[in-house]
């Protein structure tokens, strides 16, 4: 079976600190969704009827906005995926995602928000795999400067 990545762990949090990284920061979302959402984790926010998982996932944006927004965050990219041009033939992304927020502390205040949390089942419902990359900007065309 092949392996999937739905949360982060302590390890791949753990790296993100070590990254030290400064001044705006844009996360790189690449999503694939369920054919149909799974809310067996969290059947108190779960549909009447089945939804799919992009259904689901709307679900989560709509409710994740406010909090993002209060954070200083924006979606700066919202886009149809697909397979990859340069990359492994047997490999698609549903959706992919720029989301900015202007430091590394306020992603984390955004995603431990006890309010935006409680909204994380439709995310969980609705993914099947995941990567999240943290960016930040090489400033002037310049892949040299401070390298994180």
């Amino acid at each position: 079976m092949e392996k999937t990545y739905i949360e982060p762990t302590q390890a791949s949090g753990a790296a993100l600190f070590r990254r030290h990284l400064s001044g705006e920061v844009i996360m790189l979302n690449m999503l694939r969704f369920r054919d149909i959402a799974d809310y067996s984790a969290c059947p108190e926010i779960a549909p009447l009827l089945p939804i799919s998982g992009r259904e689901a996932f709307q679900k989560y944006i709509d409710h994740t906005m406010p909090f993002l927004k209060q954070s200083g965050g924006e979606v700066t990219f919202l886009g149809d995926g697909g397979p990859f041009f340069i990359g492994p033939e047997d490999e698609h992304w549903d959706l992919v995602m720029l989301i900015k927020q202007s430091s590394l502390e306020s992603f984390v205040a955004f995603a431990s928000h006890e309010e935006y949390l409680a909204g994380m089942g439709h995310r969980t419902a609705a993914v099947q795999d995941s990567r999240l990359l943290p960016l930040v900007e090489c400033g002037a065309n310049n892949i040299l400067q401070a390298v994180a």
